[in-house]
């Protein structure tokens, strides 16, 4: 059934990184519930391309496209955005210990190939662009977050110099995704058998959203986007501890401290982002800050939010209890 106002309705629609956890289920859910000229997969991956295209073909889905390439490729780029609408940036490299030890295989991938998206899309006329990040990006400790937040700023000034092209940029960030590739849900059910799962700490808490939720948000930002804004959802938290109690009662846990580029709580709205931040009633919005550092972000039906408030995981008005993470993490046994 196609969805009113469908801003995807007719358009070419490129998804970076589109074989990934995110990319999976944004295809199932244009597919399912908008009417798009083409929704091409852009990622580097052949075998999972393959394994993509037995689900979502061309046979079955007129609509859709393969094309292999890395978003590091500027020539690749500009082939493949060669008359698209719109893009989902999804491709990174997004594995903390990864980016640690291998920093400048990251750096060309998260930020120079968030500057290649941001020219090609440019001089390509593509109408907008959102960016997926993380909340790792918000005061970042680890290279990881450090390559985001870079990428983030990358994508906001681009609206300062798309120029007659009029190419908008916004991001959207968001917190842990359940369920997705390497997330701590099905490595604590691989060690369910083993009677202890590991916990850094019983403190540690961090923001959670579904992949549903995390498509369906993308989706409303694109709608609303003007070009310049990074989005954040409101979504719950939890307790790391409650985690692995939900998933393994019977299980011991063993504490084995906050490893290397962790921290104990995640931010996705820190302070200093405050004055230019607007609240809305189930999502924040950080407007690009003026020029002359003057001024306050406009609210457009919106709250302005106080100096020195901070939406982090610790500090959270709505946590997800032992129970209801129960029920969430049976969708993924």
């Amino acid at each position: 059934m196609k969805m009113p106002n469908d801003v995807l309705k007719d358009k070419v629609v490129l998804v970076t990184g589109g074989t990934g956890s995110f990319g999976k289920q944004f295809a199932e859910t244009v597919l399912k519930n908008h009417a798009p000229k083409k929704l091409i997969v852009f990622s580097r991956d052949e075998l999972k391309q393959f394994d993509m295209h037995q689900r979502f073909n061309e046979q079955r889905y007129a609509c859709m496209r393969y094309f292999i390439g890395d978003v590091r490729d500027r020539d690749r780029l500009y082939r493949a955005l060669d008359g698209v609408d719109i893009v989902i940036h999804a491709a990174a490299l997004k594995q903390v210990p990864t980016a640690e030890y291998n920093p400048i295989e990251v750096i060309k991938t998260n930020v120079l190939g968030a500057a290649n998206i941001i020219d090609a899309a440019i001089d390509r006329n593509v109408h907008r662009v959102i960016a997926l990040s993380t909340d790792k990006a918000a005061n970042p400790i680890n290279l990881y977050g450090a390559t985001k937040l870079c990428s983030d700023k990358l994508f906001v000034a681009a609206n300062g110099y798309s120029g007659h092209h009029g190419t908008k940029f916004s991001v959207v960030r968001y917190g842990n995704v359940m369920g997705s590739r390497g997330s701590v849900i099905p490595f604590f059910q691989q060690l369910r058998a083993t009677g202890v799962l590991p916990v850094t700490d019983p403190k540690m808490t961090r923001f959670w959203i579904t992949l549903e939720q995390a498509v369906g948000f993308v989706l409303d930002c694109l709608q609303r986007m003007r070009g310049g804004e990074v989005f954040v959802p409101k979504i719950p938290s939890m307790n790391i501890a409650d985690l692995a109690r939900a998933i393994a009662p019977e299980c011991r846990l063993d504490i084995i401290g906050v490893r290397p580029g962790e921290k104990l709580h995640e931010t996705m709205v820190p302070e200093d982002d405050a004055r230019n931040t607007v609240e809305y009633d189930d999502y924040f919005v950080i407007r690009p800050q003026p020029a002359n550092g003057n001024g306050r972000a406009r609210c457009n039906g919106g709250k302005r939010c106080p100096e020195g408030f901070r939406y982090s995981s610790d500090n959270n008005s709505r946590w997800l209890s032992v129970e209801e993470l129960q029920r969430l993490v049976e969708n993924y046994e």
